[in-house]
């Protein structure tokens, strides 16, 4: 299955906790390549993907932090007015809620989209049947 791996972790919401998880994963030389952030009052969950995911999981678990891994998919789209819709309405079609998306940051010459979906599987068949590019491994590198 061609999907990346993100990360959710759990946060208390006050100033300078996600700023110590960015110098924790920077100084193990990960770099954050696509996020997005949820705050309630008293908690936040930082979602994101990284360019060593595994080492990623790895430097979290050590620090003891709480983590889940997801598989999610990263696609390209268009970079022009109303692009998203060419990945979004096949999924529509054939009946796939989005439950997240988000952009990765500093991809280059591509717009590159991660997308929380269920079921995961059907989405890539969908996206492969409607000539959507899926990145998988290869995101990591970028």
């Amino acid at each position: 299955m061609k999907t990346v791996k993100q990360i959710d972790l759990l946060l208390k919401n006050e100033p300078g906790t996600l700023s110590s998880v960015s110098e924790l994963l920077g100084s193990n030389g990960i770099n954050i390549i696509a996020f997005y952030v949820t705050t309630t009052k008293e908690e936040g969950r930082l979602h994101f993907v990284a360019n060593d995911p595994d080492k990623a999981i790895n430097v979290l678990r050590t620090a003891s932090y709480e983590i889940f891994v997801k598989e999610v998919i990263a696609c390209e789209t268009p970079n022009h007015p109303g692009g998203m819709n060419a990945v979004l309405k096949p999924l529509k079609s054939a009946g796939i809620n989005v439950d997240y998306i988000y952009p990765c940051i500093g991809t280059g010459a591509i717009t590159v989209l991660i997308i929380g979906v269920g079921p995961v599987q059907k989405a890539l068949e969908i996206m492969h049947d409607n000539w959507i590019r899926v990145i998988g491994d290869e995101l990591y590198h970028t």
